[in-house]
C-alpha cells in the first residue's frame, strides 16, 4: 500500500497555504489597527458648556501667566456697545478708562467698527485665563468669550493640575487632532479663528 494519502494535494497545499496567509493578514491589520489606536495622542481641554469660570484655571497652571487664554468666537459676538465682558457691571458711561474694565490684565481690546458696533479682541499675551470677562459674556451676552487651553502654550504635562483642581470637572482629554471645544463651533466645518493683539 502506498503512503500517497499522507501527502497533501496541490489543492490541499493551496488552500492551506491560502488559510495561513489570511490569518497572518487579519492578525497584522488588527495589530496595526491596536497600534495606531495606542499611538492617538490626547490632550487636555476645557469644555465651555461645563466650565464655572472660578478663576482656578489663572492660578493652578504649572505656566505663568496660565496656558488657559479667553479666545473670542466672533461669528456669535454681538459686537455690542456695552460688552458685558469688557465693562465693570453698573457703568453709566462708556468711557473706557482702565477703572471701568473688567479684565484685570488689561487683555481685551475694544475696536470701533461702525456705530454702535465694537470688535473686542483678546491680547493672548497679556490673558492670565480668570474668566472674569467669560462669565458676564455669558450671562448677558452671546456668550462669546471662551476659555481654552492654548495648546501652542501647553507643555502638555499629562498631570494637569488645573484638571485636579477644577471643581465642576470642566476638563476633558481630547484627540490631539481635535484639541478645542468652543460653543458655536465645529471644528470638522471651519478652522478656528482667533486674531492675536500685538
Amino acid at each position: 500500500m502506498s503512503d500517497d494519502s499522507r501527502q497533501p494535494s496541490r489543492r490541499g497545499f493551496l488552500r492551506g497555504a491560502l488559510g495561513v496567509g489570511a490569518t497572518l493578514a487579519l492578525g497584522g491589520l488588527g495589530a496595526a489597527t491596536v497600534g495606531q489606536a495606542r499611538r492617538r495622542e490626547w490632550v487636555w481641554q476645557l469644555d465651555p458648556d461645563i466650565c464655572i469660570q472660578c478663576g482656578q484655571c489663572a492660578t493652578e497652571c504649572v505656566l505663568n501667566p496660565s496656558a488657559v487664554k479667553c479666545v473670542q468666537n466672533y461669528e456669535i459676538c454681538g459686537y455690542c456697545d456695552l460688552c458685558f465682558g469688557y465693562f465693570q457691571p453698573g457703568i453709566t458711561d462708556l468711557n473706557t478708562g482702565a477703572e471701568n474694565l473688567l479684565c484685570p490684565a488689561g487683555a481685551i481690546e475694544r475696536v470701533f467698527v461702525e456705530e454702535p458696533y465694537y470688535e473686542y479682541n483678546i491680547d493672548e499675551e497679556l490673558c492670565i485665563g480668570c474668566g472674569k470677562c467669560v462669565k458676564p459674556c455669558l450671562a448677558f451676552g452671546n456668550g462669546s468669550f471662551f476659555l481654552q487651553v492654548r495648546h501652542d502654550r501647553c507643555i502638555n504635562c499629562n498631570q494637569c493640575s488645573i484638571a485636579r483642581k477644577c471643581p465642576s470637572n470642566a476638563y476633558k482629554r481630547v484627540p490631539a487632532d481635535k484639541p478645542y471645544l468652543l460653543r458655536g463651533y465645529d471644528p470638522d466645518k471651519v478652522p478656528l479663528k482667533t486674531r492675536r493683539v500685538r
